[in-house]
């Protein structure tokens, strides 16, 4: 009787350890996600103070606006690249991506200062070792409803993405066009430098199913927004815990980025809450 007890405690603690086990995987799941910010989101747009409010608030990056002065990309100064570069190993964070803001003012399918501006971009990724540049279709460069200029863009694109390639950097398309749109504009380009850099509350806003268009664009997504247009994480529209399902079933790696639009606490307050929310949904792996 007493060996049947043995073997049984065995047999039961070999269950509970496997669904433990299990349900730990299960957990932390093979998603690798950091968490950064937008600089605009900390009010602070090309600032470079925004690096250390964002170790302040628990992120691990940040997403900076490339301001233009006398038609140049600012940060095209070696003497300011450094200044970021010592400010964020000294705040203990990462440059997430770039985004040349004023492509929104001056689209890249018609302004010539545009593809100056990202060719620019390219290099300063480069210089400071950073993987990823958003490329904006917003305002002005409005996509939809626009005719020629989709191929305008192609070109453009054909033009600068081998530039990309050769620094190893990602162009990262962030509009309101649907996955497949966007698919067929990749397919033309026919450059791997060529992604998507997706935002789920825009994308939801325009009547898109976002977590099917996550799974069809796939390897194509470069870097994310986390976003929600209606309320503070969790309170609003978006479903994180079913974004982050579908980023598991594409095996995605890499950042996701808070793009912050309502701030009922206050910026640095509303920023704390949606960052300690998504640390819930995307918990930190345990072995890393």
């Amino acid at each position: 009787m007493k060996r049947n007890f043995i073997v049984i405690g065995a047999i039961l603690g070999f269950v509970f350890a496997y669904f433990f086990q299990s349900e730990a995987a299960a957990e932390s799941g093979s998603l690798r996600v950091r968490l950064g910010v937008c600089d605009w989101t900390l009010e602070k747009p090309g600032d470079l103070s925004a690096l250390a409010l964002a170790a302040k608030l628990g992120l691990q990056g940040v997403q900076v606006l490339l301001n233009v002065k006398d038609d140049s990309l600012l940060l095209a100064a070696p003497s300011l690249q450094k200044t970021y570069l010592d400010s964020a190993a000294r705040n203990g964070v990462e440059i997430a991506s770039f985004v040349p803001g004023e492509l929104n003012d001056a689209p890249l399918q018609s302004d010539p200062r545009a593809e100056k501006w990202v060719a620019e971009s390219i290099a300063i990724c480069r210089a400071m070792k950073v993987k990823v540049i958003l490329v904006p279709f917003f305002g002005k460069a409005d996509l939809r409803n626009a005719p020629g200029a989709v191929d305008a863009v192609v070109e453009v694109l054909k033009r600068v993405a081998p530039k990309a390639e050769k620094a190893g950097v990602i162009l990262g398309l962030e509009s309101r066009l649907s996955a497949e749109e966007l698919l067929r504009i990749i397919e033309r380009v026919g450059s791997p430098a060529v992604q998507v850099y997706y935002d789920v509350a825009n994308s939801q806003e325009a009547g898109y199913d976002i977590f099917r268009e996550i799974r069809l664009l796939g390897k194509h997504i470069c870097q994310l927004h986390a976003k929600d247009n209606k309320d503070l994480y969790g309170k609003g529209s978006i479903d994180f815990k079913a974004v982050r399902k579908a980023l598991e079933d594409i095996g995605y790696s890499g950042w996701l980025v808070m793009e912050g639009t309502k701030m009922p606490l206050g910026v640095e307050e509303s920023i704390r809450y949606d960052a300690n929310y998504l640390k819930t949904i995307f918990p930190e792996p345990r072995n890393k």
